[in-house]
């Protein structure tokens, strides 16, 4: 049965955005980044840009990168109401919208939000394939000129859904592991087939970094120069930007 009513939708966006972050904050969290300035809370960040990640590992980065100046893609379906609802509550903005249906308006929300805030998009979102990357995500970057950032994300053993996407949950106070690309900048004006290579070569480099991500997680050892990842909280970040300032 699905929810309709507007005031359950609201009560189920708080109730989930409380237990994402219950759930959620017994994770060991670590990233490995091949240039840390991507990330929005490092003070050297500068810039928007498009981050993209599977749909199925959407519960890390809400979790981690809320009060960051984000603005998430999710679908016009109803069962993404309640999800968006909780990620207002952890602190994103949001698209609605698809990469693949209501193509033209969410494009123009997204090209009208940009000017002012970086977008996250799961691009083989709302119904798969999985891990197939529509050509959204990099048609965007080509148009806007703003630059790509591929995330992969892994947590050990972790149950799985028997959804599209095989929706992963991880398993309290395990390890949860991210691998991060550097700027991937696509060319301005691409033409049909130049989407089509950038677009496979972002797929296969995000699929990569998954794979990667998921093997570190579940092999519990260490990466040169990984670092931990706490959760971004918006008193902190705004006494951080108080004492740069001073």
């Amino acid at each position: 049965m699905k929810i309709r009513s507007p005031l359950l939708i609201k009560t189920g966006g708080l109730l989930g955005a409380t237990a994402i972050r219950a759930w959620m904050s017994s994770l060991d969290y670590r990233v490995a980044f091949y240039d840390p300035a991507v990330d929005p809370v490092d003070p050297r960040y500068s810039g928007q840009k498009i981050y993209v990640f599977w749909h199925e590992y959407i519960l890390f980065p809400i979790y981690l990168r809320g009060h960051c100046n984000l603005s998430m893609l999710l679908s016009r379906h109803l069962d993404a109401e309640i999800l968006s609802h909780a990620a207002r509550h952890l602190g994103f903005d949001f698209v609605r919208g698809s990469t693949r249906r209501g193509g033209v308006a969410a494009l123009r929300e997204l090209l009208a939000t940009s000017r002012r805030m970086n977008l996250t998009i799961t691009p083989d979102g709302p119904r798969g394939p999985r891990r197939v990357l529509a050509a959204g995500p990099v048609f965007l970057a080509s148009k806007l000129q703003m630059p790509l950032v591929t995330m992969g994300f892994g947590y050990d053993r972790p149950w799985r859904a028997k959804s599209w996407d095989r929706f992963a949950l991880p398993r309290p106070f395990s390890r949860a592991r991210t691998v991060v690309s550097p700027e991937l900048h696509i060319p301005p004006k691409l033409d049909r087939d130049g989407l089509e290579h950038y677009r496979l070569q972002t797929e296969q480099l995000l699929n990569r970094l998954t794979l990667e991500a998921e093997a570190w997680a579940e092999s519990g050892t260490r990466k040169l120069n990984d670092q931990p990842v706490r959760r971004e909280h918006p008193l902190r970040r705004g006494a951080e930007r108080l004492a740069r300032a001073a």
